[in-house]
């Protein structure tokens, strides 16, 4: 029975689904192999026959092709469309067809017929065909049997799998690679031409895989489980592949709901119709979990919105599950949109055996899918829109730059008034007016003499030349850059330059910061005391102490003038540059628990704190006049501005602000694994993103670039976090959405930093492997693994002025590494 009529069903503002074609079929079709490309899509009738039917053109008469004797298994779509070949396979024949031959075979009243190319291989699990459609991989038990198309023979049969392959994909830049997954949990890479294992990974999971797909642009392997995860691997070019990404979609999915729950632009009696499998509004959702296993892996080659700038978007793929088909963000390890085939009760049935996905627009991707009970098949077309592919959009954009002036109640605006000194008071009474005595027109008090009195020159018959005349002209200097410009084309720093150890006792560095010239660097360490080094490690070294507890962390003012600590005994100190005396203490007195955090802010007219579940914003004045006899007395002063509290009451671990501009943003990471965004212009929170991470984010960084290089402005609003066992991801401001996920280093138990390049395009972190690993902000794989430290990484820094990148180790020491030109002395 078949039904071409357009039934949809519109959701609020999701998605459009529209019913294309539904099919009964005699025979069961649960765990087939169906195809979908550009043009046709096609799957098994009748047991033993093929229908095909055109994408565009659903009322047309569809081609039936006859050539199994068995009942067929598994179908593919070749990769070009001329021609565009199909191959078909069942327990007796591996077949090949040319579509537009069979059309014009059946036009003529002819049988449509095929070419056998392989024989009794058995029952065909997968099927795929390379690039240029030469060649034919037939996966059957625990074998893949490599056909050549136009030989029509046996190539060679690959072995070594312990359990069935469930999929293979040639390489798409290399003919004459082949990559198989399998029931063992294991995937591996073949070399066609010596019948060689390249490599072989580890076992992934403890269920099998399911699906494969390698992207050609961005060189991955990606690779489903039946228990929902979803791995991303690196291809490099001799293929020892190493995991980029991992996702749970179960759990990423939970987070997305959550999200979705929190967002300002859902209101309380509005509920979205996705919360979960076949939710009713109103009613409690279900508490049974469920898996979802990775059927299909399909590329998500556009988005609505994203035409002009497609990096924006992501690294995207279409995933078919049994009951829903998911929008998943590899590169972010997030779901983009989710559709539950129960909330649209216009498809014919809401589980599914087997998937074909194939995306015909930007904003329409075509299904084919097969009913695990029933032998049912149906096609359908979805409509996304930009609002499904945004679930959480915010009422207003955020951004570091101040998007307008200061509100008169804002707390920025407040003015620190010393006591002591009064204000002018303008006293009443007459007008008197005052007489300008005269003065001379001079500031000096001696002038220089006009000549008039000294011995003219003798004139003579001599050219006198410029060069050797007495009264030679004062040449001019060039004008020098005052700021050399951040050299953007050098290499990345990778080679030790130097290491020293920062205690005679090992003790953690547990936080890193040059100064805004680079010519200084300051460093906390856990025995609580804070070092100041030149930036080549050598020379003297000016020691902080009077911490009775840990450093938390330190933070340079704009003018580089003053330092800040904050530590785990409830104070927080500034420092003057070349004394090693505090010259303002904030005692526990102010504060009920360890400040996690101190910042100058708002080009050094604020100090923001961050202690319990509370910022505090202190205006100050520090004054730098001593006296001998009252040494302690301390003359500088500290005033509370404001005490802004997080939303969710839970204690701040970590806050980020920028101080080289006037920005209104802070941000702060909570113990609840949530980070909040404040606006200090009107005092509160303004955004919020829940489970940010799977742990507390115990690290949080702002992209602020460098007095000495220039970025694009939206640089500026991307930022940092990381949490143990969760990585480091990268957010936008814009939308607070994570856009991407760096995984490949090593935080399991030790908080470690990371820290922005100046140029904006590299990224550093720590790690527990004794390694420091450098990061492409483009790309979700570690460009360099800086090695020679003798602990685990905590903690790393940037130069501001030079390329030049410093690392801290659990045991104390420092590292400076340079760019390979430079000369090393280690």
């Amino acid at each position: 029975m078949a039904d071409d009529g357009d039934s949809s069903l519109e959701e609020d503002h999701v998605a459009i689904v529209t019913e294309k074609l539904n099919l009964t079929s005699p025979t069961p079709v649960s765990h087939v192999q169906l195809a979908c490309c550009n043009s046709h899509c096609a799957f098994p009738w009748q047991g033993n026959e093929l229908r095909i039917y055109i994408n565009t053109d659903f009322g047309a008469k569809p081609l039936n092709l006859i050539g199994h004797h068995e009942n067929v298994s598994a179908l593919a779509f070749g990769a070009r469309q001329d021609p565009l070949l199909l191959c078909s396979a069942s327990n007796d024949y591996v077949i090949v067809w040319d579509i537009e031959q069979c059309y014009r075979r059946d036009i003529e009243g002819l049988i449509a017929s095929g070419v056998v190319i392989g024989t009794c291989l058995g029952r065909a699990q997968h099927l795929s065909l390379c690039s240029e459609n030469e060649k034919v991989a037939v996966c059957s038990g625990a074998k893949t049997h490599i056909l050549n198309i136009q030989k029509r023979e046996l190539v060679v049969s690959l072995s070594g799998h312990l359990g069935s392959v469930t999929a293979a994909e040639f390489c798409p830049w290399d003919g004459h690679v082949l990559l198989t997954s399998s029931e063992d949990r294991t995937f591996k890479v073949w070399d066609l031409r010596t019948e060689e294992c390249l490599y072989q990974s580890s076992v992934l999971s403890a269920f099998p895989l399911l699906s494969l797909f390698i992207s050609e642009e961005k060189r991955q392997l990606i690779t489903g489980s039946t228990n929902g995860q979803v791995w991303a691997f690196s291809l490099p070019e001799d293929f020892r592949c190493r995991v980029v990404s991992r996702v749970d979609l179960q759990k990423v999915e939970q987070r997305r709901l959550k999200h979705m729950e929190g967002s300002p632009a859902n209101k309380p009696e509005r509920q979205p119709r996705c919360q979960s499998p076949g939710s009713v509004p109103g009613e409690q959702a279900d508490t049974v979990e469920t898996s979802r296993p990775v059927l299909r892996l399909s590329p998500c080659t556009a988005l609505p919105g994203c035409v002009q700038d497609q990096e924006r978007c992501g690294n995207l793929y279409w995933i078919g599950s049994t009951d829903s088909l998911f929008l998943l963000d590899l590169d972010a390890a997030e779901l983009r949109t989710a559709l539950y085939l129960k909330d649209y009760p216009n498809l014919t049935f809401s589980m599914a055996g087997s998937w074909a996905i194939h995306q015909r627009d930007k904003d329409k991707i075509l299904c084919v899918m097969s009913s695990p009970f029933e032998s049912a098949i149906i096609l359908f077309e979805v409509q996304m829109s930009e609002y499904s592919l945004s679930p959480c959009p915010w009422e207003e954009i955020l951004t570091v730059f101040p998007s307008g002036p200061l509100l008169p109640e804002s707390p920025l605006n407040a003015v620190l008034v010393r006591k002591g000194v009064p204000k002018p008071i303008k006293k009443p009474g007459p007008e008197v007016k005052v007489v300008q005595m005269d003065r001379p027109l001079t500031f000096h008090p001696r002038v220089k003499s006009s000549g008039y009195a000294t011995r003219p020159w003798a004139c003579t018959n001599k050219v006198i030349s410029p060069k050797k005349s007495s009264m030679s002209v004062k040449t001019r200097k060039k004008p020098r850059c005052i700021l050399p410009e951040y050299p953007e084309d050098i290499a990345v720093p990778t080679v030790l330059y130097n290491q020293v150890s920062a205690a005679e006792r090992p003790a953690p560095v547990s936080c890193l910061q040059y100064s805004g010239d680079g010519k200084h660097v300051l460093c906390g360490l856990g025995n609580a005391s804070a070092l100041l080094y030149k930036s080549t490690l050598a020379g003297t070294t000016a020691v902080y102490t009077g911490h009775d507890g840990p450093i938390n962390t330190v933070d340079w003012s704009f003018n580089r003038k003053w330092v800040v600590t904050s530590a785990e005994d409830r104070t927080v100190r500034v420092w003057p540059i070349g004394n090693a005396e505090p010259i303002l203490i904030m005692g526990d007195d102010k504060f009920s628990k360890p400040v996690k955090s101190a910042h100058f802010y708002y080009l050094d007219k604020f100090m923001l704190l961050a202690s319990g579940p509370a910022l505090h914003l202190y205006l100050y004045h520090l004054h730098l006049a001593r006296d001998d006899i009252k040494r302690y007395h301390q003359k500088s002063l500290c005033k509370p501005v404001g005490r802004f509290k997080m939303s969710s009451g839970t204690d701040i671990t970590c806050t980020s602000t920028i101080n080289q501009l006037y920005s209104y943003i802070v941000l702060a990471a909570g113990v609840d694994r949530s980070v909040e965004v404040f606006d200090m212009n009107v005092g509160h929170v303004c955004a919020e993103i829940p489970d940010a991470h799977t742990r507390a984010v115990h690290h949080i960084t702002q992209n602020q670039g460098s007095v000495f290089s220039t970025q694009a402005p939206d640089l500026y609003n991307l930022f940092l976090t990381g949490a143990v066992t969760d990585g480091l991801k990268l957010w936008d401001l814009r939308t607070l959405r994570c856009v991407r996920r760096y995984e490949g280093h090593a935080n399991r138990c030790h908080p470690c930093g990371a820290a922005f390049s100046p140029c904006g395009r590299y990224i550093a972190t720590g790690s527990e492997d004794n390694c420091a690993y450098v990061y492409d902000i483009r790309s979700c794989t570690y460009l360099h693994k800086l090695q020679r430290h003798s602990d685990p990484v905590l903690t790393v820094a940037f130069n501001p002025a030079k390329p030049e990148l410093m690392t801290g180790t659990l045991d104390g020491k420092l590292q400076l590494f340079r760019p390979s030109n430079g000369a090393a002395i280690i």
